[in-house]
């Protein structure tokens, strides 16, 4: 199943446009511009802003009461497969999404270590 918003945006060149439905044309307009200024971004950029989400993610699971370190985890790990895949692809940021990678990597070892101790 897809999320709602994947649907919307995949389909919305689909919906049947009716001249008395502004709101449709609206928003197809909209998504025509968002797809141009996509377009016109460095791919890098555009990467780099998915890690960054895919970070906040993380720490967002990371920092829930309590904390959801399944999903956590998940986050982690598309950043890792990103950062660590892609590596100096990345441009600049590179380094510094490397060190967010290993930050957010030992906040959810230290969590889950605060959450379930360690049995003996």
């Amino acid at each position: 199943m897809f999320p709602t918003w994947a649907i919307s945006v995949s389909h919305m060149s689909q919906l049947p446009t009716d001249p008395n439905t502004d709101q449709l044309e609206d928003a197809a307009d909209a998504l025509a511009d968002a797809r141009e200024r996509l377009g016109e971004a460095p791919a890098e950029v555009v990467v780099v802003n998915h890690i960054m989400g895919l970070y906040e993610l993380a720490a967002i699971h990371l920092s829930a009461e309590p904390p959801h370190l399944v999903e956590a985890a998940l986050a982690i790990d598309a950043v890792a497969c990103l950062v660590e895949g892609l590596g100096p692809r990345l441009g600049d940021e590179h380094a510094t999404l490397n060190d967010a990678l290993g930050n957010i990597r030992l906040a959810f070892v230290q969590i889950k270590g605060a959450v379930a101790p360690p049995t003996a």
